[in-house]
């Protein structure tokens, strides 16, 4: 699986943690799934990125300066979800500002570097960070493959549309049951 990497998006502890400033118990739920997903592609020898939103702590940004603060450097807020062990050795850990794991970073350049043209993407939120990430995915001519029951925000008919419009305009939607049978007959 050398041409596909997984993208674990903003599974860090404002979001996954009961404590988290901006908490859902949606990502919650998801991270046992996730952390399946992670070791089969582990196995498979996928390139694994985690993107992890942070925001600059007494800075400006017009975007943080709208809504609730949330993962701010130097908290724990930004730290990924221990459910989910990041590999210092192999692994890439990618902050970000923006919706977009491309936009302002250097994931293009780290995928690009590596082979990549498959993306399975997991995380939260689907109507933001997903979403956003899966469009310059496309965009940028990856191959944007969303898993369904990896992927949450705070409302399910939310979470439902947006990856409706994702299967029909930007990639693949699939379960992850349907992604391991896929790896298992080496189709991606």
């Amino acid at each position: 699986m050398k041409q596909t990497a997984l993208l674990i998006v903003d599974m860090v502890k404002d979001f996954t943690d009961p404590e988290g400033l901006v908490f859902y118990p949606q990502n919650r739920e998801i991270l046992p799934r996730i952390r399946k997903v992670l070791d089969r592609c582990r196995e498979e020898e996928c390139l694994i990125v985690f993107l992890q939103h942070c925001n600059r702590k007494n800075k400006v940004d017009r975007k943080i300066a709208s809504m609730r603060p949330n993962c701010m450097e130097g908290t724990d807020g930004i730290e990924i979800d221990p459910m989910l062990p990041v590999d210092e050795k192999k692994d890439y850990v990618i902050r970000k500002r923006r919706y977009s794991g491309f936009f302002g970073t250097d994931l293009d350049l780290v995928l690009r570097e590596n082979g990549i043209e498959n993306l399975i993407i997991v995380g939260t939120k689907t109507n933001c960070c997903i979403r956003a990430t899966v469009t310059d995915a496309f965009y940028l001519d990856y191959n944007p493959i969303v898993l369904s029951d990896c992927v949450a925000t705070n409302s399910e008919t939310v979470n439902q549309v947006h990856l409706e419009d994702i299967r029909k305009y930007l990639g693949q939607v699939m379960d992850s049951e349907e992604l391991f049978e896929k790896l298992g007959a080496r189709e991606l």
